[in-house]
């Protein structure tokens, strides 16, 4: 009886602790699980949010709106009362009732300027892959000894754009803005003061790595940038335009003004430019789709490659090998150029165009043929036009006749690609579609990145001021400087394409790959002219001729 009694007592103890250790009933769906989160309950969880808060003392009698998302998450927004109310707030809320983001200002109608990690380039933006190739970029032409040179200053103004970045992928456009601008008009002037002195001499080159060295890393920078396009790019919205265009064109449909609903702006830019994703396309045919978009990845390779290649041709006519290694190794290292191509984006089209007019420019017809061709993929070189015409014109050491010849013959290489565009884009495509879509629509573009987006219509004159100034500058191009060369030729049309980006409302980084080429070639050949040295001691290394070249109209 008692081995029963102390069985049963065994059981009892055993039946209690699982008991307590079992899950409660409504793990079995005894009890109901959690109310899902409902609009009245999303909005009042956003108006207790300081933004919310604020905004609804700046405009009474705003209105407040919620509208559910994907997992029973909910996006609420604040208007302004009136005739035409504006969306003056932004929160989201996620299905736990937890606000993930609260935005206000600009960073309502821009999801760009929110600083979401990754949104260009992806994993480039590391500081682990960023700063060591700021290291990489400055490095090899960095004098110790003489700390305080122009050089100096000029590539950390190229690298002080990464500040600007820093903070604008921080969501901190009032830091970034000013910053960015205040880069560009350094460049603007710097690279004027540069082409308007063809004679100018400065301190020589001098390399802290061995050229050959520096070959010899470009090589894995080359690798390294294709294998971080192929694993880990993204396509934006530029380079999904490109394969959309790319695709109506192969099939013969109108390209502007019929873009799908998830890119309805991408038939901005000119006919060439969607020309040129063509045989991409063919390859990696578009499924219709935004997906992973092959053919946008190959474009923004191939023309990196070509970039490169070009650089380093440019520096093999102006000096040796030794320079044409130096400029194309400063494109590989500089980690704006990486965010391009890592984006997806076709900013380094027109940029390349632009450098094979420049390689060039001894071929008036070939010199006018690639610097129209890159104002018909994007327009802001169409302002170089007047620069590229005045080439050799003005050299009195040749007889007027044969300055009037390479005029005509330069103006003949531009009808010809315009000519040739049209008869291809006409039968598919309306003038006023085309004039609208693209010319109409960028002349009243707006956005927060800039200074005269970014503070509004206070700065209006002041924006008016330096257009007209730019468009100054673009004409008198034509004239000034009469003496040229390589280095005047990218100087100068480096200011141009920087002036027309200070001039602009809308600016993005991106776009300094229109001008990044060009300053490489002004600010490292200029001095690679007076004298390249490598290593300590200095020596002269890869001299192909006993003198530096003069940098007169003949040289270059």
């Amino acid at each position: 009886m008692a081995a029963a009694t102390v069985s049963a007592r065994l059981l009892a103890g055993v039946a209690f602790a699982l008991a307590l250790a079992a899950p409660p009933a409504s793990a079995f769906g005894g009890s109901p699980a959690p109310a899902p989160l409902t609009a009245d309950r999303a909005e009042a969880i956003a108006s207790e949010t300081d933004i919310f808060i604020e905004q609804r003392r700046a405009h009474r009698g705003a209105s407040i709106s919620a509208v559910r998302k994907a997992a029973g998450s909910w996006e609420v927004s604040l208007f302004s009362k009136g005739k035409d109310p504006k969306q003056v707030a932004l929160a989201k809320i996620a299905a736990n009732g937890t606000v993930t983001e609260v935005w206000d200002g600009f960073q309502v109608a821009w999801s760009m300027a929110r600083g979401y990690p990754g949104a260009f380039g992806r994993s480039v933006n590391s500081p682990w892959i960023w700063i060591p190739l700021c290291i990489a970029f400055l490095l090899p032409f960095f004098d110790w000894r003489k700390p305080f040179r122009w050089l100096h200053f000029d590539l950390l103004a190229l690298l002080g754009f990464s500040v600007s970045l820093a903070f604008f992928n921080d969501a901190k456009l009032a830091v970034s803005v000013p910053i960015s601008s205040a880069l560009l008009a350094w460049l603007v002037a710097r690279l004027l003061f540069i082409g308007l002195r063809p004679d100018a001499r400065p301190p020589p080159l001098r390399l802290l790595i061995p050229w050959r060295w520096l070959a010899v890393i470009g090589l894995f920078l080359i690798g390294f940038r294709a294998g971080l396009n192929i694993v880990d790019g993204n396509v934006i919205d530029v380079g999904y335009a490109g394969v959309i265009g790319a695709d109506k064109f192969s099939h013969g449909r109108e390209i502007y003004g019929s873009f799908p609903f998830d890119n309805g702006s991408g038939d901005t830019y000119g006919p060439l430019l969607y020309l040129l994703y063509v045989p991409f396309e063919w390859i990696w045919p578009w499924q219709g789709t935004w997906d992973d978009l092959p053919a946008a990845h190959a474009v923004a390779g191939f023309v990196d490659v070509a970039c490169t290649a070009l650089l380093f041709l440019i520096g093999r006519r102006l000096r040796d090998n030794a320079l044409g290694v130096v400029l194309a190794y400063a494109w590989l290292a500089f980690p704006f150029t990486v965010y391009v191509t890592n984006s997806g984006s076709n900013d380094a089209i027109p940029a390349a165009l632009v450098l094979a007019a420049i390689w060039l420019h001894r071929q008036p017809i070939a010199r006018g043929a690639f610097s129209v061709a890159a104002g018909l993929t994007k327009f802001a070189p169409l302002a170089l036009l007047p620069l590229f015409a005045g080439d050799g014109l003005w050299d009195s050491t040749q007889p007027r006749s044969a300055r009037l010849k390479r005029l005509a013959a330069y103006c003949l290489g531009v009808v010809l690609v315009v000519v040739v565009t049209a008869a291809i884009f006409a039968p598919t495509t309306s003038l006023n579609d085309f004039w609208d879509h693209t010319l109409g629509y960028q002349f009243g573009r707006e956005a927060p990145f800039s200074v005269w987006g970014f503070y509004g219509g206070g700065w209006q004159t002041a924006q008016k001021f330096v257009q007209g100034a730019t468009v100054l500058l673009a004409l008198a191009a034509f004239f000034i400087p009469r003496r040229r060369n390589i280095i005047t030729l990218a100087a100068i049309a480096g200011a141009i394409m920087a002036a027309v980006q200070l001039s602009a409302t809308y600016w993005f980084y991106l776009y300094l790959a229109w001008v990044i080429p060009l300053a490489l070639i002004a600010f490292l050949g200029r001095p690679a002219l007076t004298g390249l040295r490598e290593g300590w001691p200095e020596r002269p290394v890869g001299v192909a001729r006993s003198t530096p070249p003069a940098a007169g109209p003949g040289s270059g």
